[in-house]
């Protein structure tokens, strides 16, 4: 995938930067495997607004993804790479020789009349699903599962990754881009490679128009506000903020907001990078 500039026609198109879309290969989704999506405008079931900066943006169609890749031992053939307004990776249009059809996360390198499979005793091809436990040891891998069968949980964004650390009897070992190392379990799924579209992150809006596509309205800063409304707010002039706080009162960046008690905490053998 390639990242084109724009030329600087305007103010805004001088710092934008778009997706070449180089990689698709088909436009219009499988009818079959969308749905419609109703937007809410961040308002609850009596009207009444519930989460700011939310409403408007362009209409959408749900793609129906294949997380759990539970087809095992059944082959079948990339036959599209599509655009997904609803994540930041492509996605891929798989046909089954039974005949189904099923959408999958794109993996990066998978190319339109590759094969690919899942199960037990497969090759260790891109975009092949296979249990942590028949994985060997430094692959890069992403989609990965947290519960068995639950479906991909970890690694589903646009150039997501982790890599395959070290394994035991029940646990194996996993280390993030991040620097965190967690356990999970043998029995979980996960897919061969990197997650699509891994120039996303250079992507740069460059206008407050292309926000408003996303559905995503102005947000007020809370040192623009009054004290009443903002722990930041008020003050004379531009003298106002002190600590960076959210609208409850909590500290922001930097802030630890995890639970001391959450149950999977017992998984995480080291935590992330500051």
């Amino acid at each position: 995938m390639a990242i084109k500039k724009l030329k600087p026609t305007t103010p805004s198109q001088r710092f934008r930067t778009v997706n070449s879309f180089d990689k698709i290969t088909c436009r219009f989704p499988n009818k079959k495997l969308t749905k419609g999506i109703k937007r809410t405008g961040g308002r609850n079931n009596s009207g009444r607004r519930t989460i700011r900066y939310i409403g408007g943006g362009h209409k959408k169609k749900y793609r129906i993804i294949d997380f759990k890749r539970r087809k095992f031992n059944i082959s079948g053939i990339i036959k599209s790479i599509e655009y997904d307004p609803n994540r930041s990776s492509f996605i891929s249009l798989v046909y089954y020789e039974d005949g189904e059809k099923r959408y999958i996360l794109s993996i990066d390198g998978l190319e339109v009349g590759q094969k690919i499979v899942s199960g037990k005793n497969i090759s260790f091809k891109l975009g092949n699903s296979t249990f942590l436990e028949k994985i060997p040891l430094g692959t890069i891998i992403s989609c990965i599962e947290i519960n068995p069968g639950q479906g991909a949980k970890i690694a589903r964004s646009a150039g997501a990754f982790a890599q395959l650390f070290s394994r035991d009897e029940k646990y194996s070992t996993i280390k993030f881009p991040s620097g965190e190392v967690r356990l999970v379990l043998n029995t979980c799924m996960a897919t061969i490679g990197i997650v699509s579209n891994v120039d996303h992150q250079l992507i740069m809006y460059g206008k407050a128009g292309k926000k408003r596509h996303l559905g995503r309205k102005p947000r007020t800063r809370g040192v623009a506000m009054n004290p009443v409304d903002h722990p930041m707010g008020g003050g004379e002039g531009k003298a106002s903020g002190g600590i960076p706080r959210n609208r409850k009162g909590y500290p922001s960046k930097g802030f630890k907001t995890r639970s001391k008690r959450k149950k999977s905490n017992k998984f995480i053998l080291q935590k992330r990078k500051k």
